[in-house]
């Protein structure tokens, strides 16, 4: 009989829900991740151009980058492998390529930290790795990596719903900077929401030697947003 994969539990797949949506206390819609820079250089101005742009992010970035992270890491807190854990944190930390982009994955790191303590304060011993990983100036991938994994889902649905969440924030970005109405900002996370599960499984593929972040243009594209004259984003 062909195995079949572990139903998720209402619970699980509703904290999942939780962690994906944009009112999650995090910050996130105040980033744009290069693509403001990309409008302003005249890269991204139409719903295809954003639709484009998005989804080789999403395949470019995300995928081989800070999802390929979180499914590292989401064994290691399995088994407490504290050292893998603050390993692959440091690698996202070091890895962002302008201070904008690091200074986000700070920030958001840090709130969802400080989400985290707040929602699991009657429990001690999972207090004590959400402190742990705080004192490690966790990263965004790996607070989300700790959060998903303490709902019980495993790895898949994890990314699912970590990439459907960065895909809601950015059509949000792509409405507020090119701008476009939202029926184009479905229509854009239609087709990134098409995409998403061959991410995921690239994601998940990926070995230690594979896990890459590597784009120069977005490097670029950011640094300079760090000093464009005017900008509604902070990356």
């Amino acid at each position: 009989m062909p195995h079949q994969p572990l139903k998720m539990t209402s619970g699980s797949f509703l904290q999942l829900m939780w962690l994906a949506s944009p009112a999650l206390p995090i910050g996130g819609f105040s980033y744009s991740e290069g693509l403001e820079a990309s409008i302003n250089a005249g890269l991204v101005a139409t719903e295809l151009e954003a639709a484009d742009w998005l989804i080789n992010q999403l395949h470019l970035t995300q995928s081989r980058g800070d999802m390929a992270a979180i499914a590292q890491a989401l064994p290691a807190w399995a088994m407490n492998h504290k050292d893998r854990i603050a390993e692959l944190n440091h690698w996202v930390r070091t890895t962002r390529e302008s201070s904008e982009l690091r200074l986000q994955t700070e920030q958001m790191g840090r709130s969802l930290m400080e989400w985290l303590k707040n929602r699991y304060a009657g429990e001690p011993a999972t207090m004590e790795r959400i402190t742990w990983l705080a004192a490690q100036d966790a990263s965004y991938p790996l607070a989300f990596s700790l959060a998903a994994m303490l709902t019980g889902a495993n790895a898949r649905d994890a990314l699912l719903a970590y990439a459907f969440g960065w895909a809601e924030n950015m059509v949000q970005a792509a409405i507020k900077a090119v701008p476009l109405g939202q029926n184009a900002g479905q229509r854009i996370l239609a087709r990134l929401t098409a995409d998403i599960p061959a991410a995921v499984e690239h994601a998940l593929a990926l070995t230690e030697s594979e896990r890459q972040a590597f784009s120069p243009m977005l490097a670029i594209l950011s640094a300079r947003h760090e000093h464009q004259y005017s900008r509604l984003f902070r990356s």
